[in-house]
Formats: C-alpha cells, sequence, structure tokens
C-alpha cells in the first residue's frame, strides 16, 4: 500500500522530468480546501491532489471545485486501487496519474491514464491570489503601472487583471513565483509597507501623572 508520504518523491521526479523548468510548492491553501501540490510552469499553474491507497473520495468533490477555480489545469494523483474508479469523481479535462508499487529496492512506477487538458473554469482573479503584495506591486513597476499603493489587495488584483492581456499576465504570475524567497519576504512585505507609508509615526503612550495629595 502506497501512503501520501511514498507518492511525492517519485511524482516530483516524474514532474520535473515531464515537464523541464518547473518549481513545487506543497500544501498551499485555497478556497476552503488546500492543494497537496502546485507545479508552476513558465505559463502556467497545475494544480495536484494526491489521493493514495489509503484515502478515500470523501472530500474530493469539494476539493475540485477549488481546484478548478485556482488552476490553469489540474491533475489528480492516484494509487492503485483508485485507478479506474477514480475516472468517475473527476472532470474529464482533469489528467488522472496512476502510481504503482514495484520491487521494494525500486521507485514506483507512474503510469498517465489521462493527460491533462485546459481547465475552463480558471478564474484569473482567483489565480492571482497566489500571489502576495509585494509581488504585485513587482508587476505594476515592471509595467510601468500606477502604484495605487493605498488600495487594497482586491483592488490591485483586479486593476492588474484589467490592465494586462491574460497570456502575458499568466507569464508575469508565474515569473514572480518561480522568483519566490520564502527566507526574505517577510523583509520585502516591510519594506513595501514602509515604503507605502514613509512618513507614518509610532505614537507614544502618554503617562499619567499622579495627582498629589
Amino acid at each position: 500500500m502506497l501512503l501520501d508520504k511514498d507518492i511525492r518523491e517519485p511524482l516530483f521526479d516524474y514532474l520535473e522530468e515531464k515537464y523541464g523548468k518547473i518549481r513545487i510548492f506543497e500544501e498551499k491553501n485555497m478556497g476552503d480546501s488546500r492543494a497537496d501540490v502546485v507545479m508552476i510552469g513558465e505559463d502556467y499553474i497545475i494544480g495536484i491532489e494526491i489521493k493514495s491507497d489509503a484515502d478515500s473520495y470523501q472530500r474530493l468533490e469539494s476539493q475540485v471545485k477549488d481546484y478548478d477555480k485556482y488552476f490553469d489545469m489540474n491533475i489528480v494523483v492516484v494509487g492503485s486501487t483508485h485507478a479506474k474508479g477514480v475516472v468517475s469523481h473527476v472532470p474529464d479535462y482533469w489528467g488522472i496519474l496512476s502510481i504503482e508499487e514495484t520491487d521494494v529496492a525500486e521507485k514506483p512506477d507512474i503510469y498517465v491514464v489521462r493527460e491533462p487538458s485546459d481547465n475552463p473554469k480558471c478564474d484569473i482573479l482567483k489565480k492571482i491570489r497566489l500571489l502576495w503584495r509585494p509581488e504585485l506591486a513587482h508587476i505594476q513597476e515592471q509595467k510601468g503601472l500606477y502604484k495605487y499603493a493605498a488600495k487594497s489587495k482586491d483592488f490591485v488584483r483586479d486593476y492588474l487583471v484589467k490592465s494586462i492581456e491574460r497570456p502575458e499576465l499568466d507569464v508575469l504570475i508565474s515569473e514572480e513565483l518561480f522568483e519566490r524567497d520564502y527566507n526574505l519576504i517577510a523583509e520585502r512585505i516591510l519594506e513595501y509597507r514602509k515604503a507605502k507609508n514613509p512618513k507614518k509615526r509610532v505614537r507614544k503612550k502618554r503617562v499619567k501623572r499622579k495627582r498629589r495629595v
């Protein structure tokens, strides 16, 4: 029986060999669900749900709805016990990979049951939510767009979607995710906030004086 932890490493090797230049994130929140794997390509993002031999389909229906909002394509990776049954649980544009145990000393085998195709339900306003505020600001700077520093993230996302054609925006989103550095992001967010409010001061608390009796 293959568990989730047994699947990930051979899956990542397979994806790198098949797709070339990619970056992989694990356990990313999206709506009310969490994507097991998010794979960044040069102009696309693929969401990947893992259903090991120990998993059930109990939450898959709601997960599919969330994946469909955020990603250009989606793939479900299943243990061999689910290889036939999973077809009826995901849309026909979802890819399906089956992973099976081999000799103990060897990596599991991965078989393509169905290749993924373009997700017709992908919402660019949801997809762009994968970016943090400094990353949105960097795209604005690159394209020479107005900063709107005082506006909300939702306003800026909507502004970018209206200002940049979809094919180019897909590339820019991928570029930001390829360059994301989790070790520096806290520093970048702090720098962004300072630049946004350069004159903001920290108010000192007033000390109450004791009255003389």
